[in-house]
């Protein structure tokens, strides 16, 4: 019974979370803020392996979530990376003065 409520629990939190990153990513203009959110919502979606894979006693779950934080930690340094370089040609990380092309 506690192990059934804290799974869905655990699926409404990871719901509250991923809605709190996606209209973050939406709705701000800063890159590191965009770039924050979307990891939030990578977050949000391991929670979900981690109840569910506890929920059915597997460790599947689990596997995934190692290779997401793999990939959310190579998407976070060539992420900043860019971040950098483009803050030191362009003097900003707005979204909206990014989006022109110079040519």
């Amino acid at each position: 019974m506690f192990e059934d409520n804290f799974t869905w629990l655990c699926y409404f939190l990871s719901g509250i979370l991923f809605t709190i990153g996606a209209v973050g990513a939406i709705l701000r203009r800063n890159m590191i803020v965009v770039f924050m959110c979307i990891e939030l919502m990578l977050n949000a979606v391991n929670l979900v392996f981690i109840a569910a894979g506890g929920s059915l006693s597997s460790m599947d779950g689990s596997v995934f979530v190692f290779f997401i934080m793999t990939v959310a930690a190579v998407e976070a340094a060539v992420g900043l990376a860019i971040f950098v370089m483009v803050f030191r040609l362009q003097h900003t990380i707005n979204a909206d003065e990014l989006n022109l092309l110079k040519g």
